[in-house]
Protein backbone atom coordinates (compact mmCIF):
# COMPACT_ATOMS: atom_id res chain seq x y z
CA UNK A 1 0.00 0.00 0.00
CA UNK A 2 1.32 3.62 -0.97
CA UNK A 3 1.53 6.25 1.82
CA UNK A 4 0.93 9.19 0.78
CA UNK A 5 2.46 12.40 2.70
CA UNK A 6 0.47 15.35 2.77
CA UNK A 7 2.00 19.34 2.64
CA UNK A 8 0.70 21.83 4.55
CA UNK A 9 2.73 25.19 5.35
CA UNK A 10 4.47 26.33 8.82
CA UNK A 11 1.62 27.51 11.32
CA UNK A 12 4.03 28.17 13.95
CA UNK A 13 3.82 31.96 15.09
CA UNK A 14 6.12 31.51 18.37
CA UNK A 15 8.81 34.07 19.04
CA UNK A 16 11.69 31.27 17.87
CA UNK A 17 10.32 31.83 14.46
CA UNK A 18 9.92 35.40 14.12
CA UNK A 19 13.07 36.17 16.13
CA UNK A 20 14.73 33.94 13.31
CA UNK A 21 13.33 36.21 10.70
CA UNK A 22 14.56 38.67 13.02
CA UNK A 23 18.03 37.75 13.09
CA UNK A 24 18.01 37.21 9.01
CA UNK A 25 16.55 40.05 8.53
CA UNK A 26 19.62 41.84 10.08
CA UNK A 27 22.28 40.18 8.30
CA UNK A 28 20.47 41.29 5.16
CA UNK A 29 20.57 44.66 6.49
CA UNK A 30 24.43 44.42 6.96
CA UNK A 31 24.78 42.81 4.14
CA UNK A 32 22.70 45.48 1.75
CA UNK A 33 24.75 48.21 4.53
CA UNK A 34 28.41 46.74 2.95
CA UNK A 35 26.94 47.33 -0.66
CA UNK A 36 26.30 50.53 -0.23
CA UNK A 37 29.74 51.70 1.65
CA UNK A 38 31.79 50.14 -1.30
CA UNK A 39 29.28 51.72 -3.52
CA UNK A 40 29.36 55.00 -2.19
CA UNK A 41 32.69 55.41 -1.58
CA UNK A 42 34.23 52.83 -4.34
CA UNK A 43 36.17 49.68 -4.56
CA UNK A 44 39.29 51.16 -3.08
CA UNK A 45 37.89 50.70 0.26
CA UNK A 46 37.59 46.85 -0.42
CA UNK A 47 40.86 44.66 -1.23
CA UNK A 48 40.52 44.23 -4.73
CA UNK A 49 42.74 45.81 -7.05
CA UNK A 50 43.79 45.93 -10.40
CA UNK A 51 45.62 42.13 -9.99
CA UNK A 52 42.79 41.19 -8.11
CA UNK A 53 39.32 41.94 -9.63
CA UNK A 54 37.34 38.91 -8.24
CA UNK A 55 37.40 39.75 -4.81
CA UNK A 56 35.47 37.87 -1.48
CA UNK A 57 32.03 38.97 -2.32
CA UNK A 58 32.44 36.48 -5.69
CA UNK A 59 33.95 33.69 -3.33
CA UNK A 60 30.40 33.88 -1.60
CA UNK A 61 28.39 34.69 -5.05
CA UNK A 62 29.85 31.76 -6.73
CA UNK A 63 29.47 29.23 -3.96
CA UNK A 64 26.10 29.99 -3.32
CA UNK A 65 25.54 29.79 -7.33
CA UNK A 66 27.17 25.94 -7.19
CA UNK A 67 25.17 25.43 -4.27
CA UNK A 68 21.61 26.00 -6.07
CA UNK A 69 22.42 23.84 -8.29
CA UNK A 70 23.34 20.70 -5.75
CA UNK A 71 20.31 22.01 -3.66
CA UNK A 72 18.11 20.47 -6.54
CA UNK A 73 19.70 17.51 -6.61
CA UNK A 74 17.21 15.69 -3.87
CA UNK A 75 14.23 16.95 -6.19
CA UNK A 76 15.62 15.39 -9.43
CA UNK A 77 16.67 11.88 -7.14
CA UNK A 78 12.46 11.68 -6.52
CA UNK A 79 11.26 12.72 -9.85
CA UNK A 80 13.95 11.69 -12.35
CA UNK A 81 14.98 8.87 -10.59
CA UNK A 82 11.70 7.64 -9.71
CA UNK A 83 13.47 7.10 -5.45
CA UNK A 84 9.93 7.19 -3.67
CA UNK A 85 11.33 8.10 -0.28
CA UNK A 86 13.06 11.22 -1.92
CA UNK A 87 9.25 12.66 -3.69
CA UNK A 88 8.22 14.49 -0.29
CA UNK A 89 11.27 16.23 -0.31
CA UNK A 90 11.23 17.98 -3.62
CA UNK A 91 9.35 21.19 -2.68
CA UNK A 92 11.97 22.24 -0.18
CA UNK A 93 14.99 21.39 -2.83
CA UNK A 94 13.02 23.50 -5.25
CA UNK A 95 12.47 26.18 -3.27
CA UNK A 96 16.19 26.09 -1.53
CA UNK A 97 17.53 25.92 -4.96
CA UNK A 98 16.19 29.32 -6.19
CA UNK A 99 17.08 31.15 -3.02
CA UNK A 100 20.15 30.10 -3.10
CA UNK A 101 21.10 31.22 -6.71
CA UNK A 102 19.15 34.66 -6.15
CA UNK A 103 21.36 35.31 -2.91
CA UNK A 104 24.49 34.36 -5.02
CA UNK A 105 23.37 36.48 -7.77
CA UNK A 106 22.61 39.38 -5.49
CA UNK A 107 25.68 39.60 -4.08
CA UNK A 108 27.19 40.03 -8.01
CA UNK A 109 24.98 42.82 -8.66
CA UNK A 110 25.26 44.84 -4.80
CA UNK A 111 29.29 44.63 -5.88
CA UNK A 112 29.16 45.66 -9.31
CA UNK A 113 29.93 49.17 -7.97
CA UNK A 114 28.08 50.33 -10.91
CA UNK A 115 24.81 47.86 -10.97
CA UNK A 116 22.84 50.18 -13.39
CA UNK A 117 25.50 48.81 -16.09
CA UNK A 118 23.51 45.19 -15.48
CA UNK A 119 20.91 46.62 -18.32
CA UNK A 120 23.90 46.45 -20.31
CA UNK A 121 24.72 42.67 -19.78
CA UNK A 122 20.45 42.22 -20.10
CA UNK A 123 20.14 43.83 -22.97
CA UNK A 124 23.37 43.30 -25.00
CA UNK A 125 24.65 39.43 -25.63
CA UNK A 126 27.84 38.56 -26.86
CA UNK A 127 27.25 34.60 -27.18
CA UNK A 128 30.97 33.52 -27.68
CA UNK A 129 31.23 34.69 -23.82
CA UNK A 130 30.83 32.58 -21.43
CA UNK A 131 28.94 34.97 -18.89
CA UNK A 132 26.69 36.32 -21.47
CA UNK A 133 25.77 32.79 -22.06
CA UNK A 134 25.62 32.49 -17.51
CA UNK A 135 23.01 35.17 -17.20
CA UNK A 136 20.63 33.13 -19.77
CA UNK A 137 21.45 30.10 -17.54
CA UNK A 138 21.00 31.60 -14.35
CA UNK A 139 17.30 33.51 -15.30
CA UNK A 140 16.27 30.12 -17.17
CA UNK A 141 17.15 28.04 -14.41
CA UNK A 142 14.60 30.14 -11.95
CA UNK A 143 12.29 30.25 -14.67
CA UNK A 144 12.11 26.19 -14.66
CA UNK A 145 12.43 25.16 -11.08
CA UNK A 146 9.51 27.72 -10.36
CA UNK A 147 7.18 26.19 -13.25
CA UNK A 148 8.70 22.67 -11.79
CA UNK A 149 7.27 23.41 -8.35
CA UNK A 150 4.05 24.73 -9.91
CA UNK A 151 4.06 21.59 -11.14
CA UNK A 152 5.08 19.37 -7.83
CA UNK A 153 2.15 21.58 -5.81
CA UNK A 154 -0.62 21.40 -8.27
CA UNK A 155 -2.44 18.05 -7.86
CA UNK A 156 -3.85 18.80 -11.59
CA UNK A 157 -0.58 19.23 -13.02
CA UNK A 158 1.12 16.38 -11.03
CA UNK A 159 1.34 14.20 -13.86
CA UNK A 160 4.06 16.47 -15.61
CA UNK A 161 6.24 16.93 -12.78
CA UNK A 162 8.39 14.20 -13.96
CA UNK A 163 9.21 15.72 -17.02
CA UNK A 164 9.29 19.00 -16.23
CA UNK A 165 11.84 18.10 -13.11
CA UNK A 166 14.01 16.07 -16.04
CA UNK A 167 14.59 19.16 -18.07
CA UNK A 168 15.41 21.07 -14.70
CA UNK A 169 18.06 18.76 -14.05
CA UNK A 170 19.25 18.75 -17.64
CA UNK A 171 18.97 22.59 -17.30
CA UNK A 172 21.17 22.28 -13.54
CA UNK A 173 23.69 20.48 -14.96
CA UNK A 174 24.23 23.24 -18.02
CA UNK A 175 24.40 25.59 -15.71
CA UNK A 176 26.57 24.34 -13.43
CA UNK A 177 28.78 23.15 -16.21
CA UNK A 178 29.17 27.08 -17.50
CA UNK A 179 29.95 28.32 -13.85
CA UNK A 180 32.92 26.39 -14.17
CA UNK A 181 33.31 26.95 -17.76
CA UNK A 182 33.94 30.64 -16.69
CA UNK A 183 37.51 29.56 -15.27
CA UNK A 184 38.28 26.41 -17.81
CA UNK A 185 38.19 29.07 -20.53
CA UNK A 186 40.52 31.64 -19.04
CA UNK A 187 43.67 30.25 -20.83
CA UNK A 188 45.77 33.14 -19.46
CA UNK A 189 45.40 31.62 -16.05
CA UNK A 190 47.50 28.60 -14.99
CA UNK A 191 44.96 27.81 -12.95
CA UNK A 192 42.17 27.89 -14.57
CA UNK A 193 43.06 26.45 -18.29
CA UNK A 194 41.79 23.45 -17.30
CA UNK A 195 38.66 21.47 -19.08
CA UNK A 196 38.18 19.44 -16.13
CA UNK A 197 36.97 22.61 -13.99
CA UNK A 198 33.68 22.02 -15.86
CA UNK A 199 32.87 18.60 -14.23
CA UNK A 200 34.69 19.66 -10.97
CA UNK A 201 32.08 22.13 -10.49
CA UNK A 202 29.43 19.25 -11.40
CA UNK A 203 30.21 17.37 -8.40
CA UNK A 204 31.16 20.40 -6.32
CA UNK A 205 27.55 21.59 -6.57
CA UNK A 206 25.91 18.35 -5.54
CA UNK A 207 28.66 18.76 -1.78
CA UNK A 208 27.79 21.79 -1.32
CA UNK A 209 24.12 21.51 -1.71
CA UNK A 210 22.96 19.21 -0.14
CA UNK A 211 24.91 20.28 2.70
CA UNK A 212 23.25 23.22 2.90
CA UNK A 213 20.14 20.87 2.14
CA UNK A 214 20.59 18.63 4.92
CA UNK A 215 21.21 21.52 7.66
CA UNK A 216 17.80 23.32 6.66
CA UNK A 217 16.05 20.36 6.47
CA UNK A 218 16.96 18.82 9.75
CA UNK A 219 16.87 22.29 11.71
CA UNK A 220 13.20 23.33 10.02
CA UNK A 221 11.77 19.16 10.41
CA UNK A 222 13.18 20.09 14.73
CA UNK A 223 11.91 23.74 14.61
CA UNK A 224 8.43 22.52 13.37
CA UNK A 225 8.10 19.72 15.83
CA UNK A 226 7.82 17.72 12.78
CA UNK A 227 9.14 14.15 12.97
CA UNK A 228 12.26 12.99 10.36
CA UNK A 229 13.00 9.47 10.95
CA UNK A 230 16.67 8.06 11.30
CA UNK A 231 16.14 6.08 7.63
CA UNK A 232 15.72 9.29 5.67
CA UNK A 233 18.78 10.88 7.67
CA UNK A 234 21.10 8.21 6.71
CA UNK A 235 20.05 7.69 3.07
CA UNK A 236 21.07 11.45 2.58
CA UNK A 237 24.49 11.98 4.42
CA UNK A 238 25.53 8.63 3.20
CA UNK A 239 24.79 10.32 0.28
CA UNK A 240 26.22 13.19 0.97
CA UNK A 241 29.68 11.28 1.63
CA UNK A 242 29.63 9.99 -2.14
CA UNK A 243 30.03 13.44 -2.82
CA UNK A 244 32.65 14.60 -1.05
CA UNK A 245 34.72 12.11 -2.03
CA UNK A 246 33.68 12.48 -5.50
CA UNK A 247 35.31 15.82 -5.12
CA UNK A 248 38.30 14.64 -3.34
CA UNK A 249 38.35 12.73 -6.63
CA UNK A 250 38.43 15.27 -8.98
CA UNK A 251 40.39 17.10 -7.06
CA UNK A 252 43.35 15.05 -6.92
CA UNK A 253 42.88 14.34 -11.04
CA UNK A 254 42.99 18.60 -11.96
CA UNK A 255 46.15 18.30 -9.50
CA UNK A 256 48.12 14.77 -11.10
CA UNK A 257 47.08 16.21 -14.00
CA UNK A 258 48.92 19.50 -13.64
CA UNK A 259 52.02 17.90 -12.04
CA UNK A 260 52.40 16.34 -15.41
CA UNK A 261 52.24 19.40 -17.22
CA UNK A 262 55.51 21.18 -16.92
CA UNK A 263 54.05 24.44 -17.70
CA UNK A 264 51.66 23.99 -14.35
CA UNK A 265 54.72 23.17 -12.09
CA UNK A 266 55.12 26.55 -11.21
CA UNK A 267 51.65 26.91 -9.79
CA UNK A 268 51.41 23.55 -8.79
CA UNK A 269 54.14 24.29 -6.40
CA UNK A 270 53.24 28.30 -5.07
CA UNK A 271 49.43 26.16 -4.30
CA UNK A 272 50.42 23.23 -2.54
CA UNK A 273 53.93 24.28 -0.95
CA UNK A 274 54.64 28.09 -0.97
CA UNK A 275 51.60 30.26 -1.71
CA UNK A 276 51.00 31.20 1.85
CA UNK A 277 47.37 31.77 2.92
CA UNK A 278 46.61 29.91 -0.49
CA UNK A 279 48.42 27.14 0.45
CA UNK A 280 47.18 26.84 4.05
CA UNK A 281 43.52 27.32 2.86
CA UNK A 282 44.17 24.31 0.77
CA UNK A 283 45.63 21.72 2.91
CA UNK A 284 43.26 22.78 6.34
CA UNK A 285 40.61 24.47 4.96
CA UNK A 286 39.56 22.34 1.68
CA UNK A 287 41.30 19.09 2.14
CA UNK A 288 40.92 18.58 6.03
CA UNK A 289 38.29 20.29 7.44
CA UNK A 290 36.35 20.21 4.12
CA UNK A 291 36.41 16.77 3.03
CA UNK A 292 38.73 14.17 5.65
CA UNK A 293 37.01 15.44 8.96
CA UNK A 294 33.32 15.43 7.44
CA UNK A 295 33.74 12.14 5.37
CA UNK A 296 35.39 10.42 9.09
CA UNK A 297 32.64 11.51 10.87
CA UNK A 298 29.64 10.93 8.27
CA UNK A 299 31.16 7.13 8.08
CA UNK A 300 31.87 6.86 11.67
CA UNK A 301 30.26 3.74 13.51
CA UNK A 302 28.81 5.91 16.42
CA UNK A 303 29.25 9.83 14.83
CA UNK A 304 27.68 8.98 11.55
CA UNK A 305 24.21 8.06 13.67
CA UNK A 306 24.52 11.72 15.66
CA UNK A 307 22.12 14.07 14.14
CA UNK A 308 24.00 16.54 15.82
CA UNK A 309 27.76 15.21 14.57
CA UNK A 310 25.98 14.98 10.94
CA UNK A 311 25.01 18.74 11.48
CA UNK A 312 28.79 19.43 12.04
CA UNK A 313 29.79 17.81 9.42
CA UNK A 314 27.45 19.72 7.01
CA UNK A 315 28.88 22.72 8.50
CA UNK A 316 32.67 21.93 7.19
CA UNK A 317 31.98 20.86 4.44
CA UNK A 318 30.40 24.05 3.36
CA UNK A 319 33.64 26.13 5.13
CA UNK A 320 35.46 23.55 3.33
CA UNK A 321 33.77 24.78 0.22
CA UNK A 322 34.36 28.20 0.45
CA UNK A 323 38.10 27.94 1.15
CA UNK A 324 38.36 26.00 -1.93
CA UNK A 325 36.51 28.77 -3.53
CA UNK A 326 39.19 31.26 -2.20
CA UNK A 327 41.85 29.12 -3.81
CA UNK A 328 40.36 28.60 -7.17
CA UNK A 329 38.92 32.27 -7.53
CA UNK A 330 41.58 34.47 -5.49
CA UNK A 331 44.50 31.89 -5.59
CA UNK A 332 44.05 31.84 -9.12
CA UNK A 333 44.12 35.17 -10.06
CA UNK A 334 47.29 35.78 -7.30
CA UNK A 335 49.14 34.07 -9.36
CA UNK A 336 51.21 35.93 -11.48
CA UNK A 337 50.29 35.31 -15.32
CA UNK A 338 53.17 33.90 -17.70
CA UNK A 339 53.83 36.33 -20.62
CA UNK A 340 57.23 34.80 -21.59
CA UNK A 341 57.00 31.17 -21.17
CA UNK A 342 60.53 30.00 -19.68
CA UNK A 343 61.56 33.60 -19.33
CA UNK A 344 61.59 35.87 -16.11
CA UNK A 345 59.45 39.06 -16.15
CA UNK A 346 59.57 42.09 -14.03
CA UNK A 347 57.98 45.69 -14.75
CA UNK A 348 55.99 48.38 -12.56
CA UNK A 349 53.41 46.39 -13.34
CA UNK A 350 53.98 43.65 -10.74
CA UNK A 351 54.21 41.19 -13.58
CA UNK A 352 55.87 38.19 -12.41
CA UNK A 353 55.02 39.42 -8.78
CA UNK A 354 52.43 37.28 -6.81
CA UNK A 355 49.05 39.70 -6.32
CA UNK A 356 48.57 40.65 -2.84
CA UNK A 357 44.89 41.01 -1.35
CA UNK A 358 43.68 41.38 2.20
CA UNK A 359 40.06 41.48 1.87
CA UNK A 360 38.25 44.07 3.56
CA UNK A 361 35.46 43.58 6.26
CA UNK A 362 32.65 45.01 3.89
CA UNK A 363 33.26 41.96 1.31
CA UNK A 364 32.43 39.94 4.27
CA UNK A 365 29.81 41.46 4.85
CA UNK A 366 27.93 41.47 1.82
CA UNK A 367 28.80 37.51 0.81
CA UNK A 368 26.98 36.94 4.49
CA UNK A 369 24.16 39.56 3.56
CA UNK A 370 23.85 36.70 0.51
CA UNK A 371 23.60 33.95 2.80
CA UNK A 372 20.96 36.09 4.37
CA UNK A 373 19.07 36.78 1.27
CA UNK A 374 18.45 32.72 0.45
CA UNK A 375 18.01 31.82 4.08
CA UNK A 376 14.98 34.77 4.47
CA UNK A 377 13.39 33.96 1.72
CA UNK A 378 13.19 29.83 2.46
CA UNK A 379 12.04 30.72 6.12
CA UNK A 380 9.07 33.57 4.70
CA UNK A 381 8.22 31.13 1.87
CA UNK A 382 7.63 27.99 4.18
CA UNK A 383 5.24 30.46 6.41
CA UNK A 384 3.15 30.94 3.12
CA UNK A 385 3.25 27.70 0.77
CA UNK A 386 3.16 24.06 2.00
CA UNK A 387 6.88 23.26 0.65
CA UNK A 388 7.07 21.16 3.79
CA UNK A 389 6.08 17.73 4.28
CA UNK A 390 4.32 17.07 7.54
CA UNK A 391 6.20 13.72 8.51
CA UNK A 392 9.40 12.18 7.41
CA UNK A 393 9.59 9.09 10.10
CA UNK A 394 10.92 5.87 9.44
CA UNK A 395 7.27 4.54 8.65
CA UNK A 396 6.36 7.19 6.00
CA UNK A 397 9.87 7.71 4.17
CA UNK A 398 11.51 3.95 4.77
CA UNK A 399 8.72 1.75 2.13
CA UNK A 400 10.54 -1.29 4.09
CA UNK A 401 10.77 -0.22 7.55
CA UNK A 402 7.16 -1.72 8.17
CA UNK A 403 8.01 -4.81 7.04
CA UNK A 404 10.91 -5.08 8.83
CA UNK A 405 9.19 -4.00 12.05
CA UNK A 406 6.79 -6.21 11.96
CA UNK A 407 9.54 -8.92 11.22
CA UNK A 408 11.13 -8.08 14.14
CA UNK A 409 8.07 -8.26 16.58
CA UNK A 410 7.34 -12.28 14.96
CA UNK A 411 10.79 -12.90 15.57
CA UNK A 412 10.62 -11.52 19.17
CA UNK A 413 6.98 -13.42 19.84
CA UNK A 414 8.25 -17.00 18.24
Amino acid sequence: MKKTIHFREVTNNGTGYWGLIGILGLIVAIGLGAAYYMEHHGHYVTGMNNQIVWGTPHVFAVFLIVAASGALNVASIGSVFGKAPYKPLAPLSGLLAIALLVGGLAILVLDLGRPDRLIVAMTYYNFKSIFAWNIILYNGFIAIVAVYLWMLMDPSKKQYSSTVGLFAFLWRLILTTGTGSIFGFIVARQAYDAAIMAPLFVVMSFSFGLAIYLLVLMAAMRWTERPLGDALVRRLKNLLGVFVAGVLYFVLAYHLTNLYATEHHAYEHFLLLGGGIYTQLFWIGQILIGSLVPLAMLYHPSLGKSRAAIGWACVLIILGGLAQMYTIIIGGQAYPLVLFPGMEVSSSFYDGVVAEYSPALPEFLLGIGGFGIALIAVALAVKVLPFMPQKLDDASADPHHAGSTADAAAGKAA
